[in-house]
């Protein structure tokens, strides 16, 4: 049976940890979250949609099998945001570490277009970095994400495997598809056949808590806004893996990300998922991959859930937890 470790996030792969830095008020909506990875960790990435914002994914190409890299970046500020990773590089202190990095657009969103990471984003979010629990919703990468006429967050899951093998993700929800079924009230990706089998906080059964009760089920979000989004996130697992199948984790990420989101991969999306390897287990890699693509979709409806409703200069970004309480209030993190 899956099961979901002991934190439900990232965190439970041994040696990753994950730190914040987050800036909200005075025109700014934006933050940075960094992935430490334990020595001789092996990544890749697969990325998708048309509008990327990336650094050092070349690098990673997984014709080559993928690279060992200290620490992965989601940030927001689009391309501008990019430069956090430079932080990451100079905390880290070694000669010329190879630090990936994603952004998601949130230019504006606090009312300040100007407003955006800059390298001291990644020394406070590295610096701050724990193996324990560390904040979801709007914090770090997830500061500034919406999710179609919600708003979006970061979040994160996991799943054990029979044999102890585990899988995580940590994801920012940032995007123009929808992540709620607007006939029902339900995010997608709950539905999943895995999610009945889930305990330990996971929700079970869904269906028993119908749009009602002030979730009546509302039209789908008006079409025509702004298209400039992108999910970012990032699968990480202790099975040892080939190259092949590193790069096969990275597309279950994308297949759970296309569970969760609807629709998802479009023109002016940027969608990147990273893939970790820490080669500590033995253990089937369909297994692996399988969960992969279930756990990522669980770590987006979790950033969804988690995120809190935001007014700034920009307007008012509602949450789901405020548009559908009653559902949000049936959800057991």
């Amino acid at each position: 049976m899956v099961t979901a470790g002991e934190h439900n996030a990232i965190t439970d792969v041994p040696g990753i940890r994950v730190g914040n830095a987050t800036r909200t008020g005075g025109g700014a909506l934006t933050g940075t979250t960094v992935v430490l990875l334990p020595e001789g960790s092996l990544a890749t990435v697969d990325v998708r949609g048309g509008a990327p914002a990336t650094r050092e994914t070349a690098a990673l190409d997984p014709r080559y099998g993928g690279r060992a890299v200290p620490a992965i970046v989601l940030t927001g500020g689009s391309s501008y945001g990019l430069a956090a990773a430079d932080g990451v590089q100079a905390w880290l202190g070694t000669d010329d570490p190879l630090v990936p990095a994603a952004a998601l657009f949130d230019l504006g969103r606090g009312g300040d277009f100007a407003l955006r990471p800059t390298p001291a984003f990644g020394v406070e979010a590295a610096s701050a970095a724990t193996a324990a629990s560390f904040g979801c919703g709007n914090v770090g990468a997830g500061a500034g994400a919406v999710n179609a006429d919600l708003k979006g967050g970061l979040g994160t899951a996991s799943a054990v495997l029979p044999d102890g093998t585990v899988v995580a993700a940590l994801a920012a929800l940032n995007a123009v598809g929808s992540s709620v079924d607007h006939t029902t009230g339900l995010p997608h990706g709950l539905s999943l056949g895995a999610a009945g089998r889930l305990r330990d906080g996971e929700p079970v059964g869904w269906r028993e808590f119908p749009a009602a009760g002030g979730d009546e089920p509302t039209e789908p979000p008006p079409t025509g806004g702004n298209p400039l989004n992108t999910v970012i996130g990032v699968v990480a697992t202790t099975a040892r893996l080939s190259p092949s199948d590193l790069y096969r984790l990275a597309n279950a990420g994308q297949d759970g990300l296309a569970l969760a989101v609807r629709p998802a991969h479009g023109l002016f999306d940027g969608d990147t998922v990273f893939s970790v390897s820490t080669g500590t287990a033995e253990t089937d890699p369909e297994a692996v991959v399988a969960a992969a693509a279930e756990v990522f979709a669980r770590a987006l409806v979790h950033g969804l859930l988690a995120a809190e409703s935001v007014t700034t200069t920009a307007g008012h970004l509602v949450a789901y937890r405020e548009r559908y309480p009653r559902t949000a209030a049936g959800y057991r993190r």
